[in-house]
């Protein structure tokens, strides 16, 4: 990574979590100040006692410097308790923060960015690259500062109890800084390598997980279980190397500080056998040494740990800074009441650049109309109902509605009045009231139950113990493929939309389900303009046009008795299905 961009990360963390709470670090900086100062008293109080106390055998000055000692202890405990509880505390508050921060901004993002991502990489960016912060906004950065202090004044006393023997110090560790710096140089991509190595591994148990009853029935454990192996042991190695680059800060640390030791055990003795240094000087010089130098060693450790926060921050603000779907500067037309005409106007997609899917794509589809979508595979069907949906946008060409630019109508208002039922539809766990309710759960139990009676619901529900309120697992796994379809029905009418798209709705279900689904289906498309995609051609008899999507260009359009007459690609797909 650049020292560009550390700097520029740097930057954006100071401003958005650093300088906000400038008076709640402010306090916990004077806290470390505090705590540092009452820490000096004992290494004074040791020489008193050694140089002057014991010597003249004054005990009850002894009583008077114990007392002061132990105050000092005491307000150390106590400012250490108020620093825990008002930084680290504060912390874990930004990191409940800063997860709902993301994972709304990720609500914002477009649907082709979740094409693209691992739904167990993505929780890994809302659940643990945030974490970092509490190194930021925590103690970590206030001791890194205060640490700072601290050292700097210990240095002062130490020059004035001997100069020479705080230079011989003071080398080793200048040392020790530079090893630090450049160590902390190389551990910082690693650490950023971690989270995305964490986040891909992440996302693959979760498809495991998601997706085990496929892998059980094609006896594919065993590949699974190779495939999370060699991602943990990606992970393995990323941990390996900055366990060596970590541990070369502690070993560098010790050995350098041991070369201090030895030093002040020589030069000390030498001072003292000369009587150009007391019992007590050298002793307090150790002890004030011990603050110098602690402070240092805890400032190696909390810049490993703020090294590991900004590369878990360079992420977030990478994701922060992603380009939001409603951008409120482009769509800037909200609707209200809408009418319900659609129009594609010369319309062209494509997924990746120089692979156009739709080529110069015209229609129109009037407010309450059926228009069916069929084709085959990979014709652009789907990407025409995605269009629709505004889940994706034209290339070139417009999609409108009422004569509104779907490209520049704000996302919450129009979707408040679209309603999407598809093959495969997402059920959440919970029961079948908590699914039905998902997009209006203010709705009273009269729309409910309308809704419930619209989808053929109740078919099925009043089988059950527990009838609505029946747990019906993660995804729905404990209905059947029709029941799960009905479910999302009763969902999309009791959203009650102007706008419907119907994506293979009865795709791969026996003759009775279908039945049902139809009926709910047809209570569904009333006075609706609807878009439907079908594989059963027999499904969509009724509609007022439909669309035969070939190659991403309309092949051919009209009703279903036309099309037949024709004797087209329509005609053929017909009698085909007929055949079989």
């Amino acid at each position: 990574m650049s020292q560009k961009k550390k700097n520029v990360s740097f930057k954006w963390a100071f401003k958005e979590y650093i300088w906000p709470r400038k008076k709640m670090l402010g306090l916990g900086l004077i806290l470390i100040l505090i705590r540092s100062g009452a820490g000096l008293i004992v290494p004074y109080a040791t020489k008193v006692l050694l140089d002057e106390i014991v010597p003249q055998n004054d005990i009850g000055r002894m009583w008077v410097l114990l007392a002061v000692v132990a105050s000092a202890i005491l307000v150390q405990a106590l400012v250490s308790f108020s620093l825990t509880r008002l930084l680290s505390v504060q912390a874990q508050h930004m990191i409940s923060q800063m997860r709902v921060q993301v994972q709304k901004k990720l609500m914002r993002l477009p649907i082709g960015f979740f094409d693209n991502q691992k739904s167990g990489g993505l929780v890994s960016r809302v659940m643990s690259d945030v974490e970092g912060v509490r190194n930021l906004v925590g103690t970590g950065f206030v001791q890194l500062v205060g640490g700072t202090i601290t050292a700097a004044a210990t240095i002062v006393i130490l020059v004035q109890i001997n100069w020479i023997m705080t230079i011989s110090v003071l080398v080793p560790i200048v040392l020790f800084g530079f090893v630090m710096l450049k160590a902390f140089g190389v551990v910082r991509p690693i650490f950023r390598d971690r989270g995305k190595i964490n986040a891909d591994v992440k996302g693959r148990l979760t498809e495991t997980l998601g997706g085990v009853r496929v892998i059980k029935a094609f006896n594919a454990e065993e590949q699974e279980n190779k495939n999370f192996e060699k991602g943990v042991d990606t992970l393995y190695q990323n941990v390996k190397k900055s366990l060596t680059a970590t541990a070369l800060i502690t070993s560098s640390s010790t050995f350098l500080i041991g070369l201090a030791s030895t030093a002040i055990m020589g030069i000390g003795g030498y001072f003292m056998m000369g009587g150009s240094m007391t019992n007590g000087d050298f002793v307090s010089f150790t002890l004030y040494l011990g603050l110098m130098i602690a402070p240092i060693v805890q400032m190696s450790n909390i810049g490993s740990q703020l090294t590991e926060a900004m590369a878990g921050l360079d992420r977030t603000q990478e994701l922060l800074n992603m380009e939001e779907e409603d951008d409120p500067e482009v769509r800037t037309n909200h609707l209200k009441d809408i009418h319900g005409d659609i129009e594609f106007d010369d319309v062209s997609f494509s997924y990746e650049e120089s692979k156009e899917v739709l080529h110069n794509i015209s229609f129109t589809a009037p407010a309450g109309s059926v228009t069916a979508l069929v084709g085959s595979s990979g014709s652009g069907k789907s990407t025409i109902a995605g269009l629709a949906a505004t889940f994706l946008n034209p290339d070139s060409g417009e999609v409108r509605l009422d004569n509104h630019d779907l490209a520049k109508v704000n996302l919450r208002s129009y979707r408040q009045h679209l309603g999407v039922v598809l093959q495969d539809d997402f059920l959440f766990e919970g029961t079948v009231r908590e699914n039905i309710l998902f997009p209006r759960p203010d709705a009273t139990e009269e729309e409910l139950m309308a809704a419930v009676k619209g989808a053929y619901v109740d078919e099925f529900t009043d089988n059950f113990e527990d009838g609505l309120d029946t747990v019906i697992g993660e995804r729905g796994v404990k209905l059947s493929g029709g029941q799960r379809q009905r479910l999302s029905i009763a969902r999309a009418l009791l959203a009650d939309p102007k706008i419907l798209i119907l994506d293979e709705a009865t795709s791969n279900l026996d003759t009775e389900s279908e039945a049902f689904i139809q009926k709910s289906l047809n209570e569904l498309m009333k006075d609706r303009t609807t878009f439907v995609i079908a594989h059963r051609l027999s499904t969509i008899r009724q509609a007022d046009q439909i669309l035969v999507i070939e190659e991403g260009k309309i092949a051919e359009q009209g009703k279903h008795d036309e099309l037949l007459a024709q004797e087209g690609r329509y005609h053929k797909l017909f009698t085909y299905q007929s055949r079989i």
